[in-house]
């Protein structure tokens, strides 16, 4: 996947639970402490309660990316 700038990278934390860390908080945190390493990758979003086998199209997500109610699983993974 190609290197991403920090405002491209910032387009890809949108719904990520650090999210919060870059700059949508009251504490005046402003970036997130895994921005600066984050790459863009290929994982399957699977829903903590969904059952095996997962058959969902995989998405381009940053390595770091965090979502509530979600793991996010190699592109191949079936189970």
């Amino acid at each position: 996947m190609p290197k991403l700038s920090k405002t491209e990278k910032l387009r890809h934390c949108i719904g990520c639970h650090c999210d919060f860390y870059n700059g949508n908080n009251p504490y005046n945190i402003k970036e997130c402490w895994s921005l600066e390493d984050a790459e863009l990758v290929m994982k399957k979003q699977v829903h903590i309660n969904q059952v095996p086998p997962w058959k969902q199209a995989p998405i381009k997500v940053l390595n770091c990316y965090r979502r509530d109610g979600y793991v996010f699983v190699d592109p191949k993974a079936e189970y």
